[in-house]
C-alpha cells in the first residue's frame, strides 16, 4: 500500500494490499477500496462507496457523493463498483436514493473518458465505453458492451441493451433495445452495430440474424406486437434474437422508433 503523505484518508476508510492513493486526494470513513486499485491526486471518494480490485480513479475525479436529487435527505445510500474500470479526469458517479434501489452499481472493465456523468440509481453493466461528456441522467440501465459516444445524454429512466452504439451528440429519450446503433435529437434506430459484433465474436450468421431482426421491428411497417411476435420466433432457432425479444418485455419508456 502506497499513500502519499499529502493525502487525507479517514479513519474507517478500509484499504487493501497495493491500493494507491495520490496527493491531496481524499477518502472517506465509509470507503472501502480493493487490491491494486490507484487513486489518483486530488481525487475524491466519499459516502458509502465500494470500489472493486485494480481500478484507476485519475485526478479531479468524484465517486460516490451524494446525488444530485432534491430529494435526497442524507440517508446512507451506496455505490458498488466492480474490478478493472478506469475513471478518466472529472468523471463523477453519485451514490444511489432512498426513492429507488438505494445504490448505483457499475460492473467491470468500463472506460469513463473525461467529464463523463453516473448518476444516482444507475446500472452501468461491464467493458462499456463512455466518451467524454457522455452522461447519464438517474435510474438509467445499461448493458454490457455498450458504446456511448462524446455528448451523448441518456435521459432517467432509460435503458439501453447490451452491444448497443450511441452516436455522438445523441439525445436518448427512449429505450435502445440491444445491438442498435442510434443517432440523433431524440434518438432515433439507424442500424445494427455490425462492426462491433463481429469484433466481440459473433458469426456472420448471428449478425445477418440480427440485422434481419432490426428489420423485422423498424423496416417492416409491421404493429408493434405483431413484429415482436415474428420475433419470438426467430428467437426460438436463434439464441441470439432472445435479448432482444426480453429487451422488449422490460422496455418502459417505450422503444427507440
Amino acid at each position: 500500500m502506497s499513500i502519499d503523505p499529502r493525502a487525507v484518508v479517514a479513519e474507517g476508510a478500509k484499504l487493501a494490499p497495493g491500493v494507491q492513493v495520490g496527493a491531496y486526494a481524499i477518502i472517506g470513513p465509509d470507503v472501502e477500496i480493493g487490491e491494486g486499485t490507484v487513486i489518483g491526486p486530488h481525487a475524491v471518494v466519499t459516502g458509502w462507496t465500494r470500489l472493486g480490485a485494480r481500478n484507476k480513479v485519475f485526478q479531479f475525479a468524484s465517486i460516490g457523493d451524494a446525488p444530485q436529487d432534491k430529494k435526497y435527505a442524507g440517508e446512507p445510500t451506496r455505490v458498488e463498483i466492480g474490478d478493472d474500470n478506469t475513471f478518466r479526469e472529472y468523471v463523477t458517479v453519485n451514490r444511489g436514493t432512498a426513492k429507488d434501489k438505494g445504490i448505483t452499481r457499475v460492473g467491470d472493465d468500463n472506460l469513463f473518458m473525461a467529464s463523463s456523468h453516473v448518476a444516482h440509481d444507475c446500472i452501468v453493466g461491464s467493458h462499456c465505453v463512455f466518451a467524454n461528456l457522455a452522461t447519464l441522467a438517474g435510474h438509467v440501465e445499461i448493458g454490457d458492451h455498450v458504446i456511448l459516444a462524446g455528448f451523448t445524454g441518456v435521459h432517467q429512466f432509460c435503458k439501453i441493451g447490451s452491444h448497443a452504439f450511441i452516436a455522438n451528440n445523441t439525445a436518448v429519450t427512449r429505450d435502445v433495445p440491444p445491438y442498435i446503433m442510434a443517432v440523433g435529437h431524440p434518438a432515433e434506430p439507424h442500424s445494427v452495430n455490425a462492426t462491433g459484433l463481429s469484433r466481440r465474436g459473433f458469426s456472420t450468421e448471428q449478425v445477418r440474424n440480427i440485422k434481419n431482426a432490426f428489420r423485422t421491428l423498424y423496416r417492416s411497417d409491421l404493429p408493434l406486437e405483431e413484429a415482436v411476435t415474428r420475433l419470438r420466433e426467430a428467437a426460438a432457432t436463434q439464441p441470439e434474437i432472445v435479448p432482444f425479444v426480453e429487451f422488449i418485455g422490460r422496455s418502459t419508456r417505450s422503444l427507440v422508433r
